[in-house]
């Protein structure tokens, strides 16, 4: 009887139950496993999608960028009278560069220039 469990099973019953158990929860860690791989896999393809928009964002940035070059270029080709800065930058007490550059947006017209600038 010392051979024998309390319930009564023999020592080859019992390790016949323990090796069940353990495989049961070996499948369920083998499923686990096979569904953290699709996870995984989704999460990999998915990512691609990030990488598109990303590239898609640079591109605008880099037009954005390549417009706002194009436009400096055309405002320096505005002619502008040095009169007409100075003019601006004393009544309104601003700085040389934002004169010129508020002159060259309205085309060398001082009117609409002070009145953009007082507004």
């Amino acid at each position: 009887m010392a051979d024998e469990d309390v319930n009564g099973d023999s020592d080859e019953v019992q390790q016949e139950k323990s090796q069940k158990k353990v495989a049961k929860y070996d499948s369920g860690a083998a499923d686990l496993e096979r569904v953290t791989d699709y996870a995984e896999e989704k999460e990999i393809s998915s990512s691609d999608g990030f990488s598109c928009a990303l590239s898609i964002i640079g591109d605008r940035r880099n037009k954005e960028q390549a417009e706002k070059k194009a436009k400096e270029r055309e405002l320096l080709k505005v002619s502008i009278k040095k009169e007409d800065v100075d003019l601006i930058m004393k009544e309104l007490e601003i700085n040389r560069t934002r004169a010129e550059r508020t002159l060259r947006e309205h085309r060398g017209n001082i009117v609409e220039a002070l009145v953009t600038l007082t507004n």
